[in-house]
């Protein structure tokens, strides 16, 4: 079975969030430029959703018990350290493929349960909001960068070979 479409655009934009992290020191990474999240937290934010979306919600299980309270929305501002959070960060994409592999475009218009109840938007219209949740923060993230002074950054979007445009079937 192939991917989605839209799972193949999540996977792009995860990388090239990667591709605009390359680099990035533990020292520049915890670095807060006001009113700025600094970059590890980006990484662990982008991580919470995609756990609370496609382990917590779509699986029934949790990855990173802790992370909403570090790096969730409406949280106080933290500094985690990059190791930390990259490692979650790869756990929960891994962990996160397991469901998002085996969406259909039927699928997408279902909608997940949350303790009993329906959450409030289908699969597809939370896939979106995940992809359109990287490159936000993809975009921020290379304002940081720029800020801190880091040369040879990517430009535009890279290499799209792996996401080209295909219909849904």
């Amino acid at each position: 079975m192939s991917l989605h479409p839209l799972v193949i655009q999540l996977h792009f934009a995860r990388s090239e969030f990667v591709r605009c992290l390359n680099g990035v020191s533990e020292t520049d990474a915890v670095k807060r430029l006001m009113p700025m999240n600094c970059i590890s937290w980006y990484i662990g934010h982008l991580a919470d959703q995609e756990q609370r979306y496609w382990i917590q919600i779509a699986q029934h299980k949790e990855m990173i018990s802790g992370l909403t309270e570090l790096v969730g929305h409406g949280k106080p501002a933290s500094t985690p350290p990059l190791v930390d959070m990259w490692s979650a960060w790869q756990a929960i994409t891994l962990a996160a493929d397991d469901f998002l592999s085996t969406l259909q475009t039927k699928d997408l218009n279902e909608f997940l349960r949350l303790d009993g109840k329906l959450v409030h938007e289908s699969i597809g219209t939370m896939l979106q909001r995940n992809l359109y949740h990287y490159w936000f923060h993809t975009g921020q993230v290379h304002s940081v960068r720029e800020l801190l002074g880091h040369g040879d950054l990517p430009e535009f979007v890279g290499d799209m070979s792996t996401a080209v445009y295909r219909p849904e079937s």
